[in-house]
């Protein structure tokens, strides 16, 4: 049941996670429902193998990818999704999937890198000014002869 549910993520730019590297568990899910949410498991748990990530992706991007996700790990280092919006596992699992998707996308992304930029002739003949302005007054209030 939990390897038919599941399909290859897509990151953008060609690359693919395949659905062999995520390992999906069920659990109950905590809160108000009932019976239902005593007796369903429709809590979804969906992990992902950085070794098949690196393989998947690339040492560079999967590196960014774990980085950036640091907080998602588990005690294993395997990035980690819950899912326990609705009361259909089937549902969940798309949610899971949908979500464990946009983390990678996300994460995956170079960072644009920063442009130097330097303040204008204007603008630093204005900070001066009001520099020399505020020295002037402070120079009057000393009251010297």
């Amino acid at each position: 049941m939990s390897r038919a549910v599941l399909r290859d993520l897509d990151l953008g730019e060609g690359r693919r996670v395949p659905a062999t590297a995520l390992e999906l568990r069920f659990a109950r899910s905590g809160g108000p429902g009932g019976q239902h949410v005593n007796k369903t498991e429709t809590k979804v748990d969906l992990r992902l193998e950085l070794a098949a990530l690196r393989l998947a992706v690339g040492e560079v991007v999967a590196a960014r990818i774990e980085r950036r996700l640091q907080s998602r790990l588990d005690g294993e280092g395997r990035i980690q999704v819950v899912c326990t919006e609705t009361r259909s596992r089937q549902r969940n699992v798309e949610l899971a999937l949908a979500r464990m998707e946009e983390l990678l996308r996300a994460a995956a992304v170079r960072p644009k890198p920063r442009k130097k930029t330097k303040p204008t002739r204007a603008s630093q003949e204005r900070r001066l000014d009001a520099k020399r302005r505020r020295a002037d007054v402070k120079r009057g209030r000393r009251g010297e002869d």
